[in-house]
């Protein structure tokens, strides 16, 4: 018995590769987007929380609005997958206690005992864990490219944040450690998403239960839970308190996620986990324009290096034909 040729479908290899292309490239511009958004929280928030507001207040209502905003996606995902929560509850709850909750209380919380400059740098070796922990688990050495631009990264993040006459703190330096940790959960469990667990949907869920485990810590008094009515200075401009904080809310958290979450799936972790560098170079210029902090000219030199380190792995990716990060290049990813 012979098949009819009309009933097989033919897909031309250089119309997948187009798409495949197109993936990439619509990935790489989500997710510096996803940086550039994120990265004008920390400009916007420090004027409150030197204003008199807490840190667990602001957090608060950073996650719960952000989630309520994303939240149609969530009720969608639920609608038509039966059982959702039940099924992907643990991604859910290791969304939001780590990548959410967790990688922005550890590193304020490093940031209180140490310079801002020291706990982004430990914050920013999430890129560097994440291709030791693929050469770890499948004791197979990075390719030329691949460490070459971690090194170039690196070297430009110590420039970018500048640690000169920085001083040693333990305990700062362990939460630092843990919120890079955390970055790298956000890397490793948005790139499970797919058509079964949305991202969207992820984003929403992570964020909601970000805030609802927050709330319950400032209920129990294990954080001060402090919102006084104030006014800030950006730009020069005096605003009252609600303008900061409903843009980082409503806007920075929401499409920080909303983008990052969809471009994992589309480059991988491991060079998104690089493009996110870009975050730093992003609240530099935030804080120039809306706090007058001035960046000095080796900043700049230092967001160069970042760039080329970014477009070395990149270029790995590319010419292995494997985009993905860590999570692909492994036999099986774990749970978070």
């Amino acid at each position: 018995m012979t098949a009819s040729s009309t009933s097989l479908p033919v897909i031309a290899p250089g119309a997948a590769f187009g798409r495949s292309a197109r993936m990439r490239t619509s990935g790489l511009v989500m997710g510096v987007a996803s940086a550039l958004a994120f990265s004008s929280s920390g400009p916007f928030i420090k004027p409150l929380l030197e204003a008199g507001w807490s840190l667990g207040a602001a957090l608060l209502v950073r996650m719960g609005v952000a989630g309520l905003v994303l939240s149609p996606a969530l009720f969608l995902a639920m609608k038509r997958q039966r059982g959702f929560l039940k099924r992907h509850w643990r991604l859910i709850v290791g969304f939001g206690l780590m990548p959410v909750l967790g990688c922005q209380l550890f590193f304020f919380s490093a940031m209180q005992r140490m310079p801002v400059a020291v706990a982004l740098l430990i914050q920013y070796l999430a890129p560097v864990m994440l291709v030791a922990a693929v050469w770890a688990r499948t004791r197979r050495a990075p390719s030329a490219l691949v460490l070459w631009g971690s090194a170039v990264a690196m070297v430009g993040l110590v420039l970018v944040v500048d640690i000169s006459g920085a001083s040693f703190d333990l305990i700062g330096t362990l939460l630092a450690l843990a919120a890079a940790v955390c970055v790298c959960a956000y890397f490793v469990i948005s790139e499970r998403t797919g058509d079964d667990l949305p991202p969207l949907a992820l984003a929403a869920s992570g964020l909601l239960t970000g805030a609802v485990v927050m709330g319950v810590l400032c209920l129990a008094g294990f954080l001060p839970f402090q919102a006084p009515a104030v006014d800030v200075v950006l730009a020069g401009v005096t605003v009252p308190w609600w303008m900061p904080l409903g843009w980082v809310a409503a806007i920075a958290t929401t499409l920080g996620y909303a983008l990052g979450v969809m471009a994992v799936p589309r480059i991988g972790s491991r060079v998104a986990s690089f493009v996110g560098l870009s975050e730093v170079l992003f609240a530099l210029m935030f804080a120039w324009i809306f706090l007058a902090e001035v960046p000095a000219p080796i900043q700049f030199a230092g967001g160069a290096l970042i760039l080329v380190g970014v477009v070395l792995v990149r270029a790995d990716a590319s010419s292995t034909g494997n985009p993905k990060g860590p999570a692909a290049m492994s036999p099986a990813a774990p749970a978070p």
